[in-house]
């Protein structure tokens, strides 16, 4: 993350993404495919880890080896197969966006980080090594079970996570950077899908 500065002096903190250069690799019609789609590539791979079918897919559009396909519904961005698409081709200043990514894996953790409970704050019920413990999580003979959906420790992180309207802050369009306001889900190099 990096901080800007807008008109009023203010420290605005923003994620710098590279968005592109894309490739559009396949155009979907209602009349071939039943609905409407484009379909982005990003990122070279190399030939050696690239399938047959994918090399047949990235020839019909002129393409190298992409690591990364991304289609997108009902989107209307002027472009036809094969054509390069940039970052100023779709998104300006000001925009609203939607951040797609996989937020980073925190391994197995217990109920005290992975839901929030509160512990017993070593003060209460003479508790001496049971502090961040889940405590009961069941009834008594009836009805002789644990519920479905119990919150417990497990794994925690590693999932599909959506954010709703980022502000688009400033773009480097010679450069196919984007700085959107905030926080957006994944690590560090990591494959993120921005949509408007």
């Amino acid at each position: 993350m990096t901080s800007i500065f807008d008109n009023a002096g203010n420290a605005i903190a923003c994620t710098v993404i590279e968005l592109g250069p894309c490739t559009v690799t396949q155009v979907k019609t209602t009349e071939t495919d039943g609905y409407a789609a484009i379909q982005l590539g990003y990122g070279a791979a190399k030939e050696k880890n690239t399938t047959q079918a994918l090399m047949g897919h990235f020839a019909k559009a002129n393409a190298t080896p992409l690591r990364e396909l991304v289609e997108f519904r009902d989107a209307s961005i002027g472009k036809s197969l094969g054509d390069t698409v940039s970052v100023a081709d779709i998104f300006k200043e000001g925009d609203k966006v939607h951040a797609i990514g996989t937020s980073k894996g925190k391994g197995f953790q217990g109920v005290v980080k992975r839901h929030g409970f509160g512990g017993v704050g070593e003060s209460t019920h003479g508790q001496h090594n049971r502090l961040r413990a889940p405590g009961s999580i069941g009834a008594s003979s009836f009805p002789s079970k644990v519920f479905k959906g119990m919150r417990m420790a497990g794994r925690m992180g590693g999932d599909r996570v959506k954010i709703k309207g980022l502000k688009v802050e400033k773009i480097f369009a010679e450069q196919n950077l984007i700085l959107i306001k905030g926080a957006i889900p994944g690590c560090k190099g990591s494959f993120i899908v921005i949509e408007k």
